[in-house]
């Protein structure tokens, strides 16, 4: 065997020997996507490990995602992604998100939840665009699910309804996330008058240990009742809560808030980069998936700042109208951003914890969205 022949054969075990522009166009989305998350500070815990999932998925000849094949065993990301197609990261996620999350804020003006369910709006305006543009019902419905600002809802919805949808759909939901503090701005100005914005209004009530030990109980029976197919999302959700409240688990608390969540986020946002092939992203669909992310985003925005708007009157000046843009289920970021709208027109203006009412029920409204979506079209 002459030389020739070996530098031949050496050159096509390597993956140099099988690269296609695809493959390139994609790590170089990767390297954008990490840009975002390391030096835009662009949701780097979700981004980073997206962005570098997707940079493995498109090293041809690379045993990422390969599935067992005789002997030979699958690849890593098989075997992680399967916690995504098994419908398992996204309710830990949800036990971590509920260990963090204070209802209390809900508990002591249980109103606000109709601004997170105003915020819904943007997912089902969305959903019908998508139809409109020629997506099938059930994928149109996992599009929609972007508006509501939770990367596992929409995670978990595109694995029910469109999972071929999947990498465009997670991108889509967690850049628009990290997105916040720049789209939702303008948009909560141009419904709102400085008068409204300047509002302040009266501190909350104090919320009993009792109340909030009752209410996760009570919204997984009721939500697991009406909306079984997103009981696993709202179970974790209110028994990482309860681990919070109850004051006998502080232990388990703190697990799932840190070292549980930190895990479970590795291994989702890596699998769910590794479903970004060039043959399954660089698409027309993608681009639409992307566009429509937008509409249904500052379709959520819009919405539950125009109910706000309409509980200012309602109430003679009493609520202000930017918490409703919180309904987003962000969380806190949404909260924080109408905090910060909110003292740049009154420095005594003290929004956060009014706002994390309609935040909060955003994300207890958003796996409602869900849960309808999946029961009606899967």
């Amino acid at each position: 065997m002459n030389v020739g022949t070996l530098v031949e054969r050496l050159w096509e075990t390597t993956g140099f020997s099988q690269l296609t522009l695809g493959n390139v166009v994609m790590m170089l989305i990767g390297i954008l996507l990490l840009y975002l998350a390391i030096y835009k500070r662009f949701e780097p815990l979700l981004l980073v490990p997206i962005a570098f999932g997707a940079i493995l998925a498109n090293l041809p000849l690379a045993p990422i995602m390969n599935p067992p094949e005789g002997d030979m065993p699958g690849g890593l990301l098989y075997y992680l992604s399967f916690g995504i197609e098994k419908e398992i990261f996204p309710p830990l996620i949800f036990l971590g998100v509920g260990a963090m999350t204070d209802f209390g804020p809900l508990l002591a003006n249980p109103s606000t939840i109709l601004l997170g369910a105003a915020a819904q709006i943007g997912v089902f305006l969305a959903m019908l665009m998508a139809k409109a543009l020629g997506f099938t019902l059930p994928q149109a419905g996992a599009i929609g699910i972007i508006g509501g600002a939770d990367g596992p809802t929409a995670i978990y919805t595109a694995m029910k309804l469109a999972p071929e949808l999947l990498g465009p759909i997670a991108v889509a939901a967690y850049t628009y996330m990290s997105l916040v503090p720049l789209i939702q701005p303008p948009i909560m100005r141009a419904l709102t008058t400085k008068k409204e914005r300047s509002t302040v209004m009266s501190q909350l009530r104090q919320v009993s240990k009792t109340e909030k030990i009752v209410f996760p109980i009570v919204v997984t029976i009721l939500v697991g009742l009406f909306l079984p197919p997103v009981a696993p999302l709202i179970g974790m959700l209110m028994l990482g809560n309860l681990f919070r409240e109850c004051g006998v688990t502080d232990r388990l608390s703190k697990t799932a808030q840190n070292e549980l969540n930190n895990i479970v986020v590795i291994l989702l946002a890596t699998s769910v980069g590794a479903t970004m092939s060039a043959e399954n992203f660089l698409t027309l669909d993608t681009i639409k998936i992307i566009a429509l992310g937008i509409v249904a985003f500052a379709g959520g925005t819009a919405g539950g700042a125009l109910l706000g708007k309409l509980m200012y009157y309602a109430t003679g000046g009493k609520v202000n109208p930017l918490i409703g843009s919180a309904g987003v289920s962000a969380v806190p970021m949404a909260a924080r951003v109408s905090q910060v709208v909110g003292q740049e027109e009154n420095p005594q203006n003290f929004l956060l914890m009014h706002a994390m009412g309609p935040n909060v029920a955003g994300v207890i409204g958003t796996a409602v969205a869900a849960g309808v979506l999946i029961a009606l079209l899967s």
